[in-house]
């Protein structure tokens, strides 16, 4: 079928082609009609940054947002807690150490006045036992011994006698009396040096009387009296 085009005043049959039947749609540069879901996203996306500008504005009003925990805000805050738990740690390993350093040297200071006071006391000791055997040293057992009976009792010196030789005294001579007798028995001695072998004299023999006398005839001498 031939159709004809106006040009002007001339009249031009053709051949139709595709551009005389053009299809039902659109076609290049037009498009095709959009879906409700792709018209509508737009507007979805005005509404959700809304809503965040929204909640943005009022956490910095509120202050709430310092309370907002952000994923990488975990690991800051968990080093922040590890790192005060390890200065815990520190400080009171720090507080240990010196306390252990203290009580160490208060048990030095203890072990020292210890040792200080045992000298002490084992010099206490010696001295008692040189006391001691100063004391019995000074007892000479060996010192000449004069025993008098001023009783009138027969043999009653050489008795007295044998007891002293069995306290360990071996210069003890028996004898009688020559001169004034004492009311009651004593024992005589010369010299401060012969005051202690007097008295354990005095002791053996059970009499309580015991004074210096410089003109005796022995260093000690014992009268016996009713």
């Amino acid at each position: 079928m031939t159709q004809q085009r106006n040009t002007g005043d001339a009249h031009e049959s053709y051949t139709p082609d595709d551009f005389d039947n053009p299809p039902a749609g659109p076609v290049g540069v037009h498009r095709g009609s959009r879906s409700l879901a792709i018209r509508l996203i737009p507007y979805v996306v005005v509404l959700v940054v809304a809503a965040l500008m929204g909640l943005l504005a009022w956490g910095l009003f509120s202050g709430s947002i310092n309370n907002l925990k952000l994923p990488w805000s975990s690991a800051d805050s968990s080093q922040s807690s590890s790192t005060a738990a390890s200065s815990a740690a520190s400080s009171s390993a720090a507080e240990s150490s010196s306390s252990s350093a203290e009580s160490s040297s208060s048990a030095s200071d203890d072990a020292s006045s210890s040792a200080s006071s045992e000298p002490s006391d084992s010099e206490s000791a010696s001295a008692s036992a040189s006391e001691s055997s100063s004391a019995a040293q000074s007892v000479n057992k060996a010192t000449s011994i004069r025993v008098i009976n001023g009783t009138g009792t027969s043999g009653y010196a050489a008795r007295k006698k044998t007891v002293l030789t069995q306290a360990g005294y071996s210069n003890v001579v028996a004898g009688n009396p020559s001169g004034t007798l004492p009311s009651s028995s004593v024992v005589w001695y010369q010299n401060e040096t012969d005051k202690a072998t007097a008295e354990n004299v005095a002791s053996s023999l059970g009499i309580s009387a015991v004074s210096q006398a410089s003109s005796i005839s022995a260093p000690v001498v014992v009268v016996l009296m009713n």
